[in-house]
């Protein structure tokens, strides 16, 4: 895919959603790591459904581990590998207790000690809380990315690194978001739906009939 029609695509994204968010439910930056943390190989729908509970109880570092592990676990049995998650939401919050004085570090290398943040949990932080200008590959961003052929790679490495090369620097800190919401609803795995889908004018699946 050309640069021409990755501009295209993007435009069509920020004219159509110029204010795309995450849809996890959050009200502070605890909340939203914690949120992170969770969502590992589960839906924003049963992160949302276990943390409106969590947090009527726990929201901080500090009630996080008054709660203790075992009351954890109980609250968030719904996700999956909730017995994982909670040993690592534990230590994260000790770490920000004891050791980053309940503030969420705004550094990859910090964020990705705390046990249960990866490269693109930290992403989202970094570009959520911090406005920087990263690019998360999920599992939606890397199935969008390389069936339209706009960022060709077989890891989600390789996949970042081209996304941060050819998308334009205004569009960076939204790309994310687009992506996923595309991936999540038009784009889907087992289910993609041209007739309806905004960039299948520009797309270059090869089973794509729209493709001009």
């Amino acid at each position: 895919m050309n640069a021409k029609k990755r501009y295209k695509i993007l435009s069509l994204f920020q004219n159509n959603y110029p204010n795309p968010k995450t849809e996890l439910i959050f009200s502070s930056n605890f909340e939203l790591l914690i949120s992170l943390i969770l969502s590992a190989q589960a839906t924003d729908i049963v992160v949302n459904k276990t943390t409106r509970v969590l947090f009527k109880v726990a929201n901080t570092p500090e009630s996080i581990l008054q709660l203790g592990i075992e009351q954890l676990k109980y609250y968030i049995k719904s996700v999956g590998l909730y017995n994982t998650k909670a040993e690592n939401i534990i230590k994260t919050s000790f770490l920000l207790f004891h050791k980053y004085r309940n503030e969420i570090p705004n550094n990859r290398v910090k964020l990705e000690s705390l046990p249960g943040v990866g490269r693109k949990t930290a992403n989202i932080i970094l570009n959520l809380l911090f406005n920087k200008k990263t690019i998360a590959v999920d599992t939606h961003v890397f199935r969008v990315s390389n069936r339209t052929g706009f960022a060709i790679g077989d890891n989600v490495i390789k996949v970042e690194k081209k996304l941060m090369k050819f998308v334009p620097s205004i569009f960076k800190r939204n790309v994310h978001f687009w992506f996923v919401y595309h991936g999540r609803y038009i784009c889907q795995a087992r289910k993609i739906q041209c007739n309806i889908c905004l960039i299948s004018k520009f797309c270059e699946f090869t089973n794509n009939k729209f493709i001009i």
